[in-house]
């Protein structure tokens, strides 16, 4: 009778914690760069009522984020196109599933205000600080391709963006080559200015990545179709807001309000659904890196997207934001 008692007390204890596990909300791992998708989200108030919790995980480049997404540490996370291809190339098992087209003027090489370089030709000889494979390190490749120059003409010197910053200033490299927000903020505090700008040599092109394993899993892809519905309405309420999202964005990242502003303003970003066009940029800037000895062989881009994921008409995208508590 006793033996009988403890069973079906033990059963219903296992019964409670299944119970209790299985009513738990799945939680979306979710991997930022300098509080780019959530401070948008935050903004807009576009994170109420999740079915499900998010785990934000913020890095402060490309690469340690790369790396995350490799390791599985993360679910999903925003990243730009040369980084996402040197991902690839190592055996990372991810898949763009959607692309934010941007105006690339802010991915650019910078120079102290009193520096005498004036255009890309100067570049000859001059030591360039940037992430080795981030969209800053394309480029200034392709500056200095555009300029009849190649990477042997200058020394490259391989660091994060904070490294990078104080190399600059205290004038251990002439240049460096980086993206926003960190471009605002050089020129917004007066410490650096534009030498040459991205329009013309980067496509704009960033990407959300998600893994294969969550893609795989039904529950977690659908939280990743919602996670990109709102982040895209969000983002259109940030630039019909811009003053209150640049509040919000340079408290998260720690900027002044003024560059945190300015960087997400020229952006002018836009979520689109994968399509051929972008894989066929995808795919140009893949072979420029392999032709650039940064690949080792030629990656064919065509199954590194996820086609499957939709994004809302404007209207639709810019209802799923509410607007925000009144004080």
């Amino acid at each position: 009778m006793k033996s009988t008692v403890l069973a079906a007390l033990a059963a219903a204890l296992f019964l409670h914690a299944f119970q209790a596990q299985a009513a738990e909300p799945l939680t979306l791992r979710i991997a930022d760069q300098k509080g780019n998708m959530r401070a948008q989200l935050e903004a807009a108030d576009a994170l109420k009522d999740l079915p499900y919790v998010i785990q934000w995980s913020e890095f402060p480049a490309a690469a340690p984020l790369a790396e995350a997404l490799n390791a599985g540490a993360v679910d999903a996370g925003i990243i730009g196109d040369a980084p996402l291809l040197f991902s690839l190339a190592a055996g990372a098992q991810v898949k763009a599933i959607a692309v934010n087209k941007s105006n690339p003027y802010g991915t650019a090489l910078l120079v102290p205000q009193d520096s005498p370089l004036k255009t890309a030709a100067d570049l000859k000889g001059k030591r360039i600080a940037t992430g080795r494979g981030s969209i800053g390190h394309f480029v200034a490749l392709k500056a200095l391709e555009k300029a009849g120059l190649g990477e042997r003409d200058v020394e490259f010197r391989f660091l994060g963006p904070v490294d990078a910053k104080i190399a600059l200033a205290n004038g251990s490299v002439d240049v460096w080559a980086t993206w926003e927000p960190y471009t605002a903020l050089a020129e917004s505090s007066g410490q650096g200015r534009v030498l040459v700008d991205g329009r013309g040599l980067w496509a704009g092109n960033s990407y959300l990545a998600a893994t294969d394993r969550a893609l795989a899993d039904p529950a977690r892809r659908e939280a990743l179709q919602d996670y990109l519905q709102r982040l895209n309405g969000a983002q259109q309420w940030a630039y019909a807001h811009l003053d209150d999202y640049a509040r919000t964005l340079a408290r998260i990242i720690g900027f002044p309000e003024d560059a945190a502003r300015l960087s997400f303003a020229r952006r002018e970003l836009r979520w689109q659904a994968v399509d051929a066009a972008t894989v066929t940029q995808q795919q140009a800037t893949a072979d420029f890196y392999q032709a650039h000895a940064l690949l080792p062989r030629r990656l064919d881009v065509a199954p590194t997207f996820e086609h499957g994921f939709r994004i809302g008409p404007p209207a639709q995208a810019a209802s799923l934001a509410p607007q925000p508590a009144r004080p």
